[in-house]
């Protein structure tokens, strides 16, 4: 086996931001997650919540555009009172400013 086919670029999986429409990593972008239940809520950084997800750059600008524009209605189609919008507005700027692990 030759060292060329040995060391293969890794995948990387890509998203699309569901606020300003850019692909970007999937790593690098937050997701929030529309739960079994019917709840929105923002997930970890390992990603790993259960449920259906969309994914939003790291920037309040985003994600201001995503209610904004009433993204995540759209997206998950379900309507969602404007009190869980703001409590996951709140979610995504709590993960902006806590470090990743």
């Amino acid at each position: 086996m030759t060292q060329a086919t040995a060391s293969k670029p890794r995948h990387v999986p890509l998203r699309t931001c569901i606020g300003c429409n850019s692909e970007k990593p999937k790593m690098e972008l937050i997701r929030i997650v529309r739960t079994p239940e019917g709840n929105l809520a923002v997930d970890g950084p390992k990603g790993k919540l259960k449920g259906r997800g969309a994914y939003v750059c790291p920037q309040v600008e985003c994600m201001e555009k995503v209610i904004k524009r009433k993204a995540l209605p759209h997206t998950f189609k379900q309507a969602f009172p404007p009190e869980q919008l703001e409590v996951v507005k709140q979610q995504f700027v709590e993960r902006l400013l806590t470090p990743s692990i």
